[in-house]
């Protein structure tokens, strides 16, 4: 168990953290919320060691394992995607090497019915377990399923990481975190650089995770899907809820209520008894009544109201000026990097006023076509129109990337407005949260959410009619994301977004584009009717993978042939799966026998050398690789 104890942080007589406490428990589901800047990211920081608090400290247990990952990390280069991966497993060699000790140390003793033998024997059976437990002999087989699962094709294992983004290689070392398997795991916003097949995949892996966790993030529906427990970081003090975060919400709204219905009924029952002091104070026959409530106000334990941060973004985007009919036609577009094809033959429609959103896995090319759509991107490939009269406003995903660290917020916004408008920057900066000495703050100084509003202020500076929006809710906690979606969905232009938010993206668009393999495919209705359809689509991909490709045709006769050959193929598959699992089920059981035959020769240790117990490790070994290719060929 983690004990965090009374920890206070202060910046420059600004308190972040006032004696916030609580305690970390195994298997524990934490969703740690609160506005931008409320101190999730330093707490965390504050937890796995890397920032000390002013006050209060953190007490960890000896050898407890604490995974962390940030928002943003430096990441390795000079080596390939799974030999990167592959560093997760180096404490697989300190545990191989202390069972080659303990090993020895066994064959050399004669002491055995000591209990410093059985100790050793413990220890090895121990090291043993934690051994498999990380991988063991399995360590490629565990870093593949994890690149996999978190995006990756197998033909980007052997490429060099520094071929690829900063999101993708986050992605590397949230792999190698996950792999290490450590018994709490600390995750800053991890969704920010997956997409929804990731998060899918992330949310079944840390529902079954067995350590605990503690999770910063902003997505609603990843939060529920993941987290039984909900630490709300408000105005420097820490609320302890044991549920969920819509529960949360919730349980939140009420015990307020409650709190607020419980001051006002003692507000008036002091506010009588103050009267009745001040009318009786100085009338004889009624002294020992007024001493009396003197005496009971005193002892009255004052009800305080939680204090509560109300501020919040008010965001109208302007009108937008009326334009063509057709706001954006892709016709048999494409893009190529080098000699790869990211996607080809995407055809696009997009009407004056429509709300869509670009999906799929990332590199699929979502971003690409969309900075191709508002031409921040050369194509290649087919034709691209933009409509008559339409202006397009672009945010760009990395923000934090292309904005001027060295000048102030009041500076990002006076450098790109013209006209009338530049009078009105500071009411537009106090509706996105900067205000008073937040608009001389420097752009290095800014959180990522606070970066994210001033990008999106500066949208507010000119009346576009199309907006295209690159993972706008990168970063920006749930107050802001509710209310940029409300401003969305009253804004009466023309949106394109792409975004892997499903929550934020329920209920504003009501078309769907999926960039999948190279092509691009429509699907009317908004996210939830696409995942719907995505799932029905994946059983039907599976079973058509099962079976070799054969030549389209489009006689009919010929179609019964073709379904025959099918069968027939998929049963041949089956069969091979089938016999190799018999195969394998053998093997299981000869090293079965070979480790109970063994354990049996244990009791009786003094004719026991160390080959012994180099062949019982190895058999232990075998075992454990077999159990895996079984598993695999199972779920295959």
């Amino acid at each position: 168990m983690v004990s965090v104890n009374n920890i206070s942080v202060e910046f420059s007589g600004y308190t972040l953290l006032d004696n916030v406490s609580f305690a970390i428990n195994p298997r524990d589901r934490i969703g740690l919320v609160g506005k931008n800047g409320a101190g999730k990211s330093t707490l965390l920081k504050i937890l796995v060691g890397k920032q000390t608090p002013t006050a209060g400290q953190v007490v960890v247990p000896a050898d407890y394992t604490i995974g962390y990952l940030p928002q943003q990390m430096a990441v390795a280069d000079g080596r390939t995607v799974l030999e990167e991966t592959l560093q997760a497993f180096a404490c697989l060699h300190d545990l191989q090497n202390r069972i080659g000790c303990i090993t020895q140390e066994l064959a050399s003793r004669t002491d055995y019915e000591s209990d410093g033998y059985h100790k050793l024997i413990e220890q090895l059976n121990e090291t043993n377990d934690h051994y498999y437990l990380l991988g063991g002999d399995n360590q490629e087989g565990e870093a593949e399923k994890t690149l996999l699962g978190l995006g990756f094709k197998r033909s980007d294992f052997l490429r060099a990481t520094s071929e690829f983004s900063g999101g993708w290689r986050m992605r590397i070392e949230l792999a190698k975190i996950l792999l290490q398997r450590p018994q709490l795991l600390l995750l800053d916003e991890p969704t920010n650089h997956l997409d929804i097949e990731s998060i899918q995949w992330l949310e079944d892996y840390l529902k079954d995770y067995n350590g605990a966790l503690t999770l910063i993030s902003h997505d609603r529906v990843f939060l529920d899907n993941v987290t039984n427990r909900t630490i709300e970081l408000l105005l420097g003090k820490a609320y302890d809820y044991k549920v969920n975060y819509s529960k949360y919400v919730v349980l939140r709204r009420e015990r307020r209520e409650q709190q607020m219905a419980a001051y006002e009924n003692q507000q008036r029952m002091i506010e009588k008894t103050e009267e009745f002091i001040e009318r009786f104070r100085y009338k004889a026959t009624k002294s020992n009544q007024v001493q009396s409530r003197i005496k009971q106000l005193e002892k009255v334990e004052r009800i305080e109201i939680d204090d509560e941060d109300t501020r919040t973004l008010h965001i109208k985007f302007p009108p937008a000026p009326r334009s063509g009919q057709v706001a954006l036609s892709v016709k048999d577009a494409g893009k190529r990097f080098g000699e790869q094809t990211i996607f080809s033959g995407a055809n696009i429609t997009i009407e004056r006023g429509e709300k869509v959103a670009f999906v799929g896995r990332n590199g699929e090319g979502k971003t690409t076509m969309l900075r191709m759509a508002t031409g921040q991107l050369p194509y290649e490939m087919g034709e691209i129109r933009i409509g008559h009269n339409v202006h397009v406003g672009y945010y760009a995903q990395n923000q934090d990337e292309i904005m001027d660290d060295k000048i102030t917020v009041f500076d990002t916004l006076d450098k790109v407005a013209v006209g009338d408008i530049r009078t009105k920057l500071r009411d537009i900066l106090g509706a996105f949260l900067f205000r008073g000495d937040d608009v001389d703050k420097k752009v290095q100084v800014l959180s990522g959410g606070e970066r994210s509003r001033l990008a999106m202020a500066k949208l507010m500076l000119q009346p576009y009619n199309f907006l295209a929006l690159d993972e706008p809710t990168n970063h920006m906690d749930m107050r802001s994301k509710d209310v940029l979606k409300n401003a969305l969905m009253n804004y009466g232009g023309t949106l394109l977004v792409v975004s892997h938010d499903r929550e934020f993206l329920d209920g504003l668009v009501s078309k769907v584009y999926e960039f999948r393999d190279g092509r691009v495919r429509e699907y009317l209705g908004g996210i939830n009717d696409f995942l719907q359809h995505r799932k029905i689509e994946n059983l039907k991909e599976i079973e058509r993978k099962a079976a070799p490709e054969t030549p389209a045709t489009t006689s009919a006769p010929k179609e019964p042939v073709k379904s025959y050959e099918q069968k027939k193929a998929q049963e041949r598959q089956v069969r091979k799966l089938k016999n190799d699992i018999e195969k394998i089920e053998a093997r299981i059981h000869q090293h079965e026998q070979a480790i109970a035959a063994m354990d049996a020769q244990l009791a009786q240790p003094e004719q026991l050398n160390e080959d012994f117990f180099r062949r019982y490790e190895r058999e232990k070994r075998m075992l454990g690789q077999a159990m895996y290719e079984w598993e695999l060929l199972l779920d295959e």
